[in-house]
């Protein structure tokens, strides 16, 4: 027998309330207690004010740029001289950079054969998806402190249930299986310079290879970690230059390694919104549509760390339809060319520089340029 669905009659059964929406990300961030940063960009992230989060370790505080529907947050982290975080484990990636400080982490699926690495400042590695693990401040003198750009938003939206989030028991053994050696900062180098480890000892001096698309003389290497859906790239370009413009999804957290400059970010139509920034500092792009584009006003070479999604193995494509972020407009990409770039773009670069007591070397490049032909060949020394 078929049962034939009848509609309610709205004379009968009028609504008498809205229906609630819940938000099991917002609602996990009340249930901490911690502070919480709406923002996107940063001038030293070892000076940013936290609040009370003992149970990563002493201090915190979570950071989202100012849009709803977000892609990743990022969870800053102090750990008190001599303190330790809480054992956790969480389904959602985590990738950590450490900003200050040195210690350890230890890491495990079996507590028997736990696996446990040194870092200092300038480390970068990130937790497998819901292995245990747990931080420790190696001094008893200072704080350490680390951010962390995690897939938790998500994640929690999607299946808005905390206990599945952080008592799971399925253990993901094909992202980690307490190898001996996983953290041993092994790596293998793939074509378009993509770099595949789990630990990287030093960020900062890392070596990088060439990247003509981006312009200027740019270096930079593409890093997969613990086989996350998220990544991260480092990326570093000469004194008295800056990169071409370009837009990609939102949520790319950009950690300034070495350099000073500022960035320029614009929605179509608008006046471009500059962000300082220096050794320390952090900009994250604030939406999909955010042009954005980023200069070296300084003395020394600038290199930034920006940890994103869009993993280059698993991750899902992060940007707007089209091709990718150093291909131009033209071709359906999403970078704009030297030549395509408001003239005005210069005009703020050469005022900047000046200021620095740097020249412009962007001749080689901008025809209109007052400054002097730099670097025309890819060159970490340049």
């Amino acid at each position: 027998m078929t049962t034939m669905y009848k509609q309610p009659d709205p004379a009968v059964a009028a609504p008498t309330e809205e229906l609630k929406r819940v938000d099991a990300y917002k609602e996990w961030q009340a249930s901490e207690g911690v502070k919480v940063i709406r923002d996107f960009a940063f001038e030293n992230m070892d000076t940013v004010e936290l609040g009370p989060w003992e149970r990563k370790g002493g201090r915190g505080a979570i950071i989202n740029i100012p849009i709803e529907d977000l892609p990743n947050d990022c969870h800053l982290v102090e750990l008190k001289p001599g303190g330790a975080s809480e054992p956790e484990h969480h389904v959602y990636e985590e990738m950590v950079y450490i900003v200050s400080g040195r210690g350890a982490t230890s890491i495990w699926q079996d507590e028997k054969h736990k696996q446990t690495f040194e870092w200092g400042p300038g480390s970068l590695f990130a937790i497998p998806i819901n292995a245990w693990y747990q931080h420790f401040n190696g001094s008893g003198q200072g704080p350490a402190r680390y951010l962390a750009v995690t897939n938790a938003p998500p994640m929690m939206r999607q299946f808005h249930n905390n206990d599945f989030i952080f008592n799971c028991d399925f253990p993901f053994t094909d992202r980690f299986g307490g190898e001996d050696a996983y953290f041993n900062g092994d790596g293998k180098l793939y074509t378009r310079r993509i770099w595949e480890t789990n630990f990287v000892a030093d960020a900062i001096n890392m070596p990088l290879y060439g990247w003509k698309e981006r312009g200027a003389g740019g270096i930079n290497v593409m890093l997969e970690l613990a086989a996350n859906s998220t990544a991260c790239h480092i990326s570093q370009f000469p004194v008295g230059t800056y990169k071409k413009a370009h837009r990609h999804g939102p949520g790319a957290h950009l950690v300034i390694l070495s350099g000073d400059g500022f960035s320029l970010l614009w929605h179509d139509g608008e006046e471009p919104q500059k962000a300082p920034w220096k050794v320390g500092g952090m900009v994250i792009v604030p939406s999909e549509a955010c042009f954005h584009q980023h200069f070296n006003s300084g003395t020394t070479p600038a290199r930034y760390l920006a940890l994103r999604g869009g993993g280059a193995r698993f991750g899902v494509r992060s940007g707007p339809p089209g091709g990718g972020a150093d291909v131009s407009i033209k071709q359906g990409g999403w970078q704009v060319e030297y030549e395509d770039e408001n003239p005005k773009i210069h005009e703020i670069f050469e005022d900047e520089i000046a200021r620095h007591g740097a020249t412009c070397r962007m001749k080689a490049f901008v025809p209109y340029c007052t400054g002097e032909v730099g670097p025309t060949q890819i060159s970490q020394r340049d």
